[in-house]
């Protein structure tokens, strides 16, 4: 059993840096986790998508403070929760094959091994809700359903909007706050961590935990960041700045963030110190250019996922790309391309069927494909092309950007 480090910085740190609230009040956890004792602490993930993200590591990097104090951490994949679904605001969630879920958490534990250890001393814990919610008998369910009520659960914000715009809610979807709920009861947890849009169930969990163990469990709700695209960060859509991506597309995408989400990103995506954080906010109100600072903020995100090495570098090439408009030839890759293809079909098989026809339609109709004339890694031009039925230039000096991160250079 690892020695409990008391350490008043981190403490402080994991009560308040990024934290929406607290239950049932700060003052309570922090007299626990200034006790000595040794506490169960968890994060869950559903895999409803592929893509973990810097939202997800926000709790993830809170979660490291306390393994670094000598806490017991688990880090929970809900692959028995994501054939339920988690209720939506605005539809029921599509029930998910073992196929999907499988290859949806395949490479989650490598992504998150970059924020937390899973070996040495005090290893992280990697566990799945499975082991325990697929042996619940009809009678564990009736005696877990027995503990809510209808009530409580039309309760819900969500819930309520779905009456509100008389949309579906399917029973199913009342079973998800309890299996969750459950999941604190079978690990015996004394602390859980998730973003705000999880407050319900996390709340229904330290519920269940007084309910059948009899003790109080602690909920720590992290704020949550928008995606650049200024829509919530989703597994499902792949809108976020993923754990996966390479330093420069992470560093690319923090780029695209607008001005106005500088400080929130400094605080809430990287370990910058909150006077330093205060620091900038009085320059950025004084007229200071917050090209600075968004750069700092981008390069500072990949630094905690890749190291600083590769955040220099990928600041680096992003001035090169971007701001000089240079070609980074290492981001440029060849497709083949005969001389009948279309834009459509090229991009297609450039994309490696990540994108259905539909969605690639979409992009190019909107503005999102570029052609671009280059000359010893030097942008020449660059033009629009908003036809998909378009021939494809398969010139030696031609280079199609799709997106606003993927470029393909045409070869025959």
């Amino acid at each position: 059993m690892s020695k409990i480090l008391i350490d008043k910085e981190k403490i402080e740190r994991f009560l308040n840096r990024g934290v929406a609230n607290i239950y049932p009040n700060v003052s309570e956890l922090r007299k626990k986790l200034e006790s000595g004792d040794r506490l169960r602490v968890y994060q869950g993930f559903d895999p409803t998508g592929p893509y973990l993200h810097v939202g997800h590591a926000m709790g993830v990097r809170a979660l490291r403070l306390l393994q670094e104090m000598g806490h017991e951490v688990i880090f929970l994949v809900g692959d028995y929760t994501a054939k339920v679904g988690d209720p939506d605001k605005d539809a029921t969630r599509e029930i998910l094959t073992d196929v999907e879920i499988e290859h949806n958490m395949e490479g989650w534990k490598k992504q998150v091994s970059k924020l937390i250890d899973f070996e040495g001393e005090n290893p992280v814990l990697f566990k799945r809700n499975y082991e325990w919610l697929s042996k619940l008998t009809p009678e564990d369910l009736i005696k877990l359903m027995s503990h809510a009520t209808v009530q409580q659960m039309v309760e819900r914000d969500l819930f309520q909007k779905r009456i509100a715009n008389n949309n579906m809610i399917q029973l199913q979807e009342f079973i998800y706050p309890l299996m969750q709920g459950y999941d604190s009861v079978a690990m015996n947890v004394d602390i859980e961590i998730g973003g705000t849009d999880q407050t319900f169930n996390m709340l229904m969990g330290r519920h269940l935990v007084k309910e059948y163990l009899g003790k109080e469990k602690f909920v720590r709700t992290n704020k949550m960041m928008d995606a650049p695209d200024s829509k919530t960060m989703s597994k499902t859509k792949g809108n976020g700045i993923n754990l996966s991506d390479t330093p420069e597309i992470m560093y690319g995408k923090a780029m695209s963030y607008n001005d106005a989400h500088i400080l929130v990103g400094l605080e809430l995506l990287t370990d910058t110190a909150d006077r330093e954080i205060a620091e900038i906010k009085v320059a950025i109100e004084k007229g200071e250019n917050p090209m600075i600072y968004k750069k700092l903020m981008a390069k500072r995100i990949v630094s905690i996922l890749h190291g600083e090495k590769a955040g220099m570098e990928a600041e680096s090439k992003f001035n090169k790309t971007v701001q000089n408009k240079e070609i980074n030839q290492e981001s440029v890759s060849p497709s083949k391309a005969p001389d009948d293809n279309t834009l459509l079909e090229f991009l297609k098989t450039a994309t490696e069927g990540r994108y259905s026809s539909g969605e690639i339609k979409r992009v190019i109709e909107q503005g999102g494909v570029v052609v671009i004339k280059e000359q010893g890694g030097v942008v020449k031009s660059r033009q629009k092309v908003t036809d998909f039925n378009a021939r494809v230039d398969t010139s030696p000096d031609t280079i199609y950007k799709f997106g606003k991160r993927e470029f393909f250079r045409p070869v025959r």
